[in-house]
């Protein structure tokens, strides 16, 4: 089936901002070495169940990618993301890009309300992550793979007034 012909997968996003105003990233644990290369960090975000609430869906994937229910949302972005998934990804192996033209995204900013500890990457048996750290939004593009630089600096853009200032 060709790319175009693929639906998109529908996904949530979440930016948990500290009390600081600075967002949680997160290293994927499939690219290592990656601290301060392009791609290497990313926001969490992940699907939504058949029926599952937009809300009730970010705050399970928060819970699920980085082990903290300890947020509370404060907004919403007010239309949906998309975006293609790279051809090569699906020839890699990338299952959801075998099913999937790309993401189709829903966007949340939250208030983090625990403590550092309160974030618990081993929380999950299949960590999607092996590191996280505290970055000031205005970072977030020149973090993200390619093919998600632009979804990250528009929610730069949409959530700069939650942002620590620099």
């Amino acid at each position: 089936m060709a790319l175009t012909q693929k639906p998109y997968r529908t996904n949530v996003g979440a930016l948990l901002f500290n009390a600081a105003g600075l967002v949680l990233v997160a290293r994927r644990a499939d690219l290592p070495n990656a601290e301060g290369a392009a791609g290497g960090w990313q926001l969490p975000q992940g699907g939504v169940d058949e029926g599952e609430d937009l809300r009730v869906a970010v705050l399970r994937e928060l819970a699920e990618e980085v082990g903290t229910a300890r947020a509370e949302i404060l907004e919403e972005y007010p239309g949906w993301l998309t975006y293609d998934f790279p051809l090569d990804l699906a020839a890699r192996g990338f299952r959801i890009a075998q099913r999937y033209r790309g993401q189709r995204q829903k966007w949340f900013a939250l208030r983090f309300t625990g403590v550092d500890a309160d974030i618990r990457l081993d929380a999950d048996q299949h960590p999607e992550f092996d590191a996280w750290r505290w970055a000031r939004l205005a970072e977030l593009p020149g973090l993200a793979v390619a093919f998600k630089r632009d979804i990250y600096a528009e929610l730069a853009r949409a959530f700069a007034h939650l942002a620590a200032r620099d």
